[in-house]
């Protein structure tokens, strides 16, 4: 299955507090078929430099950008009559049921999966496409993207092609088979 691109967008970092969570939604990205990956909130060159590091060694899979501005993007999104522009999907626990509602979702467009933090502005529900929920209880938002990035991709995202990779992890029953390039 060949799907569109996949931006996810990071709202409300905040760099003494999410540096960890973060950096695993920008993994759990680039592993599971995102293509792009932006942060809002706090800038984080360190994040930045741990996700360059990771693509250099196994691959380029993902790029990184920082938007100052998130919601004046989403709403110039939201407002675009283009056919060509990305859907907007907000990852919430107070959305619809993301099994559900996928199979209604356009794939032949690009997708911007947003995933918020610590407070999310509540014109963030009527500018998204879909509003999709992983569950109804509070749960890890990195838990969210994986199972929405799983399902959206049919789970061709991990069958994906990495650019000029120095190390290749090949699968292995017992042990770790890394190879050098």
């Amino acid at each position: 299955m060949s799907f569109s691109d996949i931006e996810v967008l990071r709202l409300g970092h905040r760099v003494g507090r999410d540096p960890r969570i973060t950096t695993h939604l920008a993994l759990v990205a680039r592993a599971m078929g995102a293509n792009k990956f932006t942060l809002a909130g706090d800038q984080d060159e360190k994040l930045f430099d741990n996700i360059a590091s990771v693509n250099e060694r196994f691959g380029h899979g993902i790029a990184c950008r920082y938007e100052h501005s998130p919601m004046k993007m989403l709403r110039r999104i939201a407002a675009s009559n283009d056919e060509s522009r990305p859907v907007i999907i907000h990852l919430t626990m107070y959305g619809e049921p993301f099994k559900k509602t996928i199979p209604n979702i356009p794939k032949q467009r690009n997708a911007l999966v947003v995933v918020g933090g610590a407070k999310v502005p509540a014109e963030l529900f009527s500018i998204s496409d879909y509003n999709l929920a992983v569950g109804n209880q509070p749960h890890s938002e990195v838990a969210a993207l994986a199972l929405f990035l799983d399902c959206w991709t049919e789970g061709a995202g991990f069958e994906r092609e990495y650019t000029n990779p120095q190390l290749v992890i090949s699968p292995s029953k017992s042990g770790k088979d890394v190879k050098e390039v």
